[in-house]
């Protein structure tokens, strides 16, 4: 079975003092992957940009680069698509014994975007954290599997924190979220992937779209969805990567449309970029996911 979305993102700035000069890097197209196809879909700017050029940077996340070279009191970037997404099948657990991991990574020789390699070790926003490995390994029990260790992770990190949105903020790091044992998806993921490294399991950060199911007789909220962040593993060569969302505590689904893959927030950010400015800004996100 599969079911189709129609996708809206649009990320706003507004500056106190016009702002010039602007380059940006977008990262709002939904990828082309197995149970994932995009069907339809532009990446735009209000106002136009001078100058844009399209691409895939090495994790193979459609990119787009736009420069401005206007004075701006306000710029908006948006997406606008559809997109199919099959619902995934969860299989049968073959990932193996935790302690066999290191086996199968070593046997790992390529360095391509899909390695393990390039998501064991710490990455721009995510250090390691002894208290968080300690936090891991204080999880598991003995005899068991990679993928039921992954599982057991998020199933802990559901149940240990709050989910609040006015307790961080983009900048918070994963050890600061793990002691407040609050935040959002951003931070609860970043926990996890920062704990499955511990462990010595690959795991990666991935941006996307979730479809937010209103309470039950209540019509859904225009913009009341948002991006969300969600965890893959690496489970060995038999079973290779699954995707995980902690914040839900569920293996990722029909309902989780994938943005781009990453190390951590930083390789993914929607929007990343430099300007000539002073003064203070306010940034506003709306996102809509809407089945067809």
């Amino acid at each position: 079975m599969s079911q189709l979305y129609d996708i809206s993102l649009r990320i706003t700035y507004e500056y106190a003092h016009p702002a010039a000069n602007s380059r940006t890097l977008l990262r709002m197209l939904p990828r082309a992957l197995p149970g994932q196809e995009l069907l339809a879909g532009v990446v735009s700017a209000d106002p136009a940009p001078g100058w844009r050029r399209d691409g895939v940077d090495f994790f193979g996340n459609p990119t787009c680069e736009m420069a401005h070279d206007m004075p701006l009191s306000e710029i908006a970037f948006a997406f606008s698509g559809r997109v199919r997404k099959a619902r995934p099948v969860a299989g049968l657990d073959l990932s193996g014994d935790l302690a066999a991991l290191a086996q199968d990574l070593a046997a790992v020789r390529s360095i391509g975007p899909e390695s393990p390699h390039h998501f064991l070790g710490a990455s721009p926003r995510l250090p390691a954290a002894p208290e968080i490995a300690a936090f891991a390994r204080d999880t598991l029990t003995r005899g068991m599997s990679v993928r039921a260790a992954v599982a057991a992770i998020s199933h802990r990190l559901n149940t240990e924190f709050a989910f609040d949105p006015e307790a961080t903020e983009v900048t918070t790091t994963a050890i600061e979220a793990f002691r407040a044992r609050r935040g959002v998806c951003q931070d609860i993921s970043h926990v996890m992937i920062t704990a499955l490294r511990g462990l010595g399991i690959p795991a990666g950060y991935v941006s996307g779209f979730l479809r937010t199911l209103p309470p039950e007789g209540q019509p859904r909220l225009e913009g009341a969805d948002a991006m969300h962040a969600w965890v893959r593993a690496w489970c060995g060569a038999e079973t290779g990567w699954i995707e995980i969302d902690p914040t839900n505590d569920m293996l990722a689904g029909a309902d989780h449309v994938t943005v781009a893959y990453g190390r951590d927030y930083s390789d993914v950010a929607p929007t990343r970029g430099s300007l000539r400015s002073e003064g203070s800004h306010v940034t506003t996100h709306q996102v809509d996911v809407v089945p067809v």
